[in-house]
């Protein structure tokens, strides 16, 4: 409402000013006139002058000339006769300006813009002159821009207000909505979602945004409440055994040297288990943390060959690096080589002495690249496949020892990543796994593929 009112005053305003120098412009040049016509009278009195000027000058609409001669008397244009009664004017004439003067008067309650001046020729002053301009007509023109432009200034104030109202009414609605929504789910309901308004602005995208956050929450969540109920299950066994060992030792007494010694065995034994399940369940349960991973450049090809080395210390097995891509990775190396060591004692498992493990790295079609770790044991059936991959998941098959959590933390560090963990028949006839990273995790690549005897 400033802003328009501002731009009423300032057109009001601008019309005024307009009109009033267009007057101002016109009673000057029919000054320059009369100066001009007194000039070439010749040996004309200015009384005989006066009135023949009068007689054939055509005077704009509105406007008016007043002249008083030397004699006193005063004479007018065809429609000065109210002028030459009205007091200020016959003061403007009585006592003329030393040189020209513009200003408002009022005659016969009319506003009237005067031009007066002292008639001079040859050098001496022979009378005075008053050019009047009506200003009715533009002080008629200036109330009715006036009440146009209020008129507009309106208008445009209720258009926007009704439509900001409009506007609101449904964005606040809408907010509304998503805030009963948000109490329900503070409430517990936590399956309910605020869903899409359908609006297209920043609220539906806010509400997007906060419904892929609830959806992230919901997936932390439950894979901590699996965590935990896989954390229960799994301590329960070596709790029990350490407690039913040790209470079978104070029934019996601690006289028997060979008996304590075996349990105490026993015990060590199954803590160690239980340190090493809970530094894997630790571990799982920082890779939903989101300061997880620590990116650096990675050289692939330097990885590999390190993984190659250290796998044919571990046991009396044939590693050899397969064809290795020259690419770059922008990944948390400590992770990923700890994930894929994690594949290569798995692979030691299931071989025996003299067996071929077989590490490398190939680009995929799509820009990823896909770490593999392949051996020629006797495989895994593929009905077993899914079920390896999940914690605490082992084969139907399987008697090794271990806390069933290695792939678990192999999947859990790919995606980390963005990645997945990919299990395949091996050319070399046993189990292939994959670590699959995507492209964004590739920072520089070369064609290029070298293999390692």
């Amino acid at each position: 409402m400033l802003v328009l009112g501002a731009s009423a005053f300032i057109t009001w305003f601008s019309f005024s000013s307009r009109a009033t120098s267009r007057a101002k412009a016109e009673i000057s040049a029919q000054l320059r006139d009369v100066v001009r016509s007194v000039s070439a009278r010749g040996a004309q009195s200015i009384d005989a002058w006066a009135l023949s000027y009068l007689s054939v000058t055509a005077l704009p609409s509105g406007n008016e000339i007043v002249l008083q001669t030397p004699s006193g008397d005063r004479v007018g244009s065809q429609g000065a006769t109210p002028l030459l009664s009205s007091p200020p004017i016959t003061q403007l004439l009585s006592s003329p300006p030393a040189t020209s003067t513009i200003s408002t008067v009022s005659s016969s309650n009319v506003p009237v813009l005067a031009l007066a001046s002292p008639l001079v020729s040859g050098g001496h002053r022979v009378g005075a002159v008053v050019i009047t301009s009506s200003l009715a007509a533009v002080r008629s023109d200036q109330r009715r821009v006036l009440l146009l432009v209020v008129a507009e200034a309106t208008l445009a104030v209720v258009v926007a207000v009704t439509g900001t109202y409009l506007v609101l009414r449904r964005l606040l609605g809408t907010v509304g909505e998503m805030t009963t929504t948000a109490r329900l789910i503070e409430a517990g309901d936590l399956d309910r979602r605020l869903g899409d308004p359908g609006t297209g602005d920043e609220v539906a995208e806010l509400a997007r945004t906060l419904d892929d956050m609830l959806d992230r929450i919901d997936t932390v969540m439950a894979s901590q409440r699996r965590l935990l109920s896989d954390v229960s299950h799994q301590l329960k066994t070596p709790l029990t055994v350490m407690r039913g060992h040790l209470e079978v030792l104070d029934r019996t007494g601690v006289d028997r040297p060979d008996d304590v010694r075996r349990t105490i065995g026993i015990v060590v034994a199954e803590i160690e288990e239980t340190r090493l399940l809970v530094e894997d369940l630790l571990l799982l349960g920082r890779s939903l943390e989101p300061d997880f991973l620590d990116l650096a450049p990675i050289d692939l090809r330097e990885l590999v060959a390190d993984l190659v080395r250290s796998a044919s210390v571990l046991a009396d097995r044939d590693v050899v690096m397969g064809p290795t891509s020259d690419v770059v990775l922008e990944a948390d190396g400590s992770r990923l080589r700890g994930a894929l060591l994690n594949l290569v004692d798995n692979a030691i498992k299931a071989t025996s002495p003299g067996d071929v493990i077989e590490i490398g790295a190939r680009t995929l079609e799509d820009g990823s690249v896909a770490i593999s770790v392949a051996d020629s044991g006797p495989g895994l059936p593929a009905g077993d496949r899914d079920r390896v991959l999940e914690r605490f998941g082992r084969a139907e098959t399987e008697a090794r020892p271990g806390t069933g959590l290695g792939l678990a933390i192999v999947g859990a560090v790919a995606s980390s990543h963005g990645g997945t963990v990919e299990l395949h028949d091996a050319s070399l006839g046993g189990l292939e796994v994959l670590v699959v990273l995507p492209s964004t995790c590739v920072v520089d690549i070369d064609e290029s593929v070298e293999e390692v005897p």
